[in-house]
């Protein structure tokens, strides 16, 4: 069944969701200072490297970037290049920065399904040297605080109900991890994911700024963007997409499936170099990557970041993304958004 909803521009006439966003972006960057925390006592300590991000500060790619900032030590850089989704450093990396040998950008379970996709491209997973993957996330629905609804199986009430009142923030268009996110529940609610209003952000910064000012009603994201922002009460995750509740902050949140909607939805992080990368710099990072995430605080770091435990690296890490691109093409054509 073909699902080519098309994302609406705001959800309240007259506001610019642009504006809104870009200063709320500048108040991400000039009010959370990045800045390095104390260093696992085996981690190394790689001089001038960087973390790139694919996205505006405040989302999960954010999230990792100070993670294994906080895990590398001092000299670690963070840089933000948005857009696309991930395919504006994507390109960067493969054509510009291809042999840089200490540049670490950050990728998600959603960067994987944008490859799968074409939307990178024509480029393949073959395209560059996939270095580490160090936690899993998972998908979330959230609302804010002050919603009428409590509970997933009301928004979705309100979704069948009158779908052009319930806009829902996402990062990505349609086709998208947070776009697949919501229709895989809409299906499981015997609606067809096109009713959906959709509304195309640049990642998980944007999505919950746009709720937080009332431009969406709900958001797919992420439940480590939502511990971000769950803390000082102004949202209310409805549903989080794992196989059963979470520790920490979002141990009181049901999962979908609870709520009966069968839907998971796991999300790998992690990071990859350039094409042309030394294998001798490359196996640095790998092995730089294997002893920081040996190590009992690194654990810790990546609990405090929303993150759960997952981690591989090398070769094993290149068959894991070959696998799951895959698999993510595989699905991405169930819902019609390929040939």
């Amino acid at each position: 069944m073909s699902t080519r909803s098309q994302p609406a521009s705001h959800s309240k006439p007259g506001k610019p969701i642009a504006a809104v966003v870009l200063a709320c972006a500048a108040l991400f960057v000039s009010g959370g200072s990045i800045r390095a925390a104390d260093t696992p006592a085996t981690a190394a300590k790689p001089a001038g490297a960087l973390c790139l991000a694919p996205a505006k500060p405040g989302g999960g790619m954010d999230q990792t970037c100070k993670l294994i900032q906080k895990a590398m030590g001092k000299d670690m850089r963070i840089s933000y290049l948005p857009g696309g989704i991930g395919a504006v450093a994507w390109n960067s990396v493969i054509t510009q920065r291809k042999a840089e040998q200490d540049t670490l950008v950050v990728y998600s379970g959603g960067s994987l399904l944008n490859l799968a996709e074409g939307k990178f491209g024509k480029s393949g997973a073959g395209d560059v040297r996939w270095v580490a993957g160090i936690g899993t996330d998972y998908g979330m629905i959230a609302v804010r605080s002050d919603s009428p609804y409590k509970n997933l199986r009301e928004l979705m009430q309100a979704i069948r109900d009158k779908p052009s009142d319930v806009a829902i923030g996402a990062g990505g268009t349609v086709g998208s991890q947070d776009w697949l996110k919501m229709s895989l529940i809409a299906r499981r609610a015997s609606l067809d994911p096109k009713v959906m209003r959709i509304v195309a952000l640049e990642g998980g910064g944007e999505s919950f700024t746009a709720l937080l000012a009332g431009y969406v009603q709900a958001i797919s994201g992420d439940a480590s963007e939502a511990s971000l922002h769950i803390r000082d009460g102004k949202i209310r995750v409805l549903a989080v997409l794992s196989d059963a509740r979470l520790p920490g902050l979002l141990a009181n949140v049901p999962t979908a499936r609870e709520q009966g909607f069968d839907v998971t939805w796991p999300i790998i992080r992690g990071v990859y170099m350039g094409p042309q990368v030394s294998d001798a710099d490359y196996q640095k990072w790998v092995g730089r990557f294997d002893q920081a995430m040996a190590d009992q605080q690194f654990a810790q770091l990546r609990a405090a970041h929303g993150l759960y435990p997952f981690a591989m690296t090398g070769k094993d890490l290149t068959a894991y993304i070959n696998k799951t691109v895959e698999q993510y093409r595989v699905q991405a054509k169930e819902f019609g958004l390929l040939r």
